[in-house]
């Protein structure tokens, strides 16, 4: 991924679509299982992309107060773009959001460059690179756990009560 030609407003509009998109595919997910721990799973996932979002605007409304937030049809920087249909299985619903996740985390280490070594926006930025991989994390293990046992959804009511 090559940043260079883009300037950073461009840039962080950019973050602001990839933070929306991502936390509507989360929100599109809840719907599409019955498992109640990875519903759960999702609601993070959605959560996480809206602090990330919120903390975005700021950086954009700061370097750029003048102007209104105009989110892209499409972006200047190629991300993975999610495609949702009735008949797509949500085990690969889930490997397009890991794609994205991991290209969200070289994007949000790219971006961090631009910006002074060690200030609280470098600084975070590289966190929400981190934070990106962890999500891939968490994505790539219920992928594995959903190959298993996708045939039907396999819920049990009350697999996560306890003892």
């Amino acid at each position: 991924m090559n940043l260079n030609n883009v300037n950073l407003e461009d840039l962080l509009l950019t973050a602001l679509k990839s933070e929306i998109d991502s936390k509507e595919l989360y929100i599109k997910l809840i719907d599409r299982t019955q498992n109640g721990l990875l519903q759960d799973k999702f609601k993070f996932l959605a959560a996480e992309e809206e602090k990330h979002k919120l903390f975005v605007e700021e950086i954009y409304k700061n370097h750029y107060p003048d102007n209104e937030i105009k989110i892209p049809d499409e972006s200047p920087v190629p991300l993975p773009e999610i495609r949702i249909t009735d008949e797509t299985s949500l085990s690969t619903l889930v490997k397009q959001a890991m794609e994205a996740e991991r290209q969200a985390s070289e994007f949000y280490k790219l971006l961090s460059e631009r910006f002074e070594k060690g200030s609280k926006i470098h600084n975070t930025l590289n966190y929400f690179s981190d934070m990106e991989i962890g999500h891939f994390k968490i994505l790539e293990m219920e992928k594995q756990s959903m190959e298993r046992f996708e045939d039907a959804d396999v819920y049990w009511p009350m697999v996560h009560a306890g003892p």
